[in-house]
């Protein structure tokens, strides 16, 4: 069996948002038609705490862009944003979610920040995905979603590390 996942189809990085993905919402009819093709569909969301270590606002005299030591590791500060709970938080309305089985957190840990949908940016915890994968004797995963530079480019990285067969889905 394979695996779609989608990957942070989520208010605050589409067009308007917090943190926009420019052309962001360009990938939601895409990912809505691809879900019919596949027998399990997952879903990511990031899904901050507001007092995460990545938001320059938590940081005096830091702004976006800007960079810290954050547990050890370099971390690019980021605007707040998908903020648990909160609106720019919700994946996006036009995103169908009535096929995702499991939906997965990242970034939930004030500490570290989480661009993979596998592990924190440290590999220190994981995000249950893996785990969910290997239970069902999953070992293809096409992922789509936002960002490519990101989320995406870093769970396609921690997937083949994992020993899987991953497959990014570019339009």
């Amino acid at each position: 069996m394979k695996a779609l996942i989608i990957v942070d189809l989520q208010n605050d990085f589409l067009p308007g948002g917090a943190l926009p993905v420019p052309h962001g919402d360009e990938v939601i009819p895409l990912a809505n038609e691809l879900q019919r093709h596949f027998e399990l569909v997952l879903a990511t969301q990031d899904w901050h705490p507001s007092d995460h270590g990545s938001f320059a606002a938590n940081h005096k005299g830091k702004k976006p862009g800007d960079r810290i030591i954050l547990d050890g590791i370099e971390q690019i500060l980021w605007p707040l944003h998908c903020i648990q709970n909160t609106p720019g938080a919700e994946f996006a309305p036009s995103f169908d979610t009535s096929r995702i089985a499991h939906v997965f957190h990242k970034g939930i840990d004030p500490l570290i920040d989480s661009y993979s949908t596998f592990f924190d940016n440290a590999h220190r915890r994981h995000t249950g995905l893996a785990h969910y994968l290997e239970k069902r004797s999953i070992k293809d995963i096409y992922l789509i979603g936002l960002a490519l530079d990101y989320c995406v480019k870093y769970s396609a990285l921690d997937a083949h590390q994992l020993g899987l067969n991953a497959h990014v889905i570019l339009d």
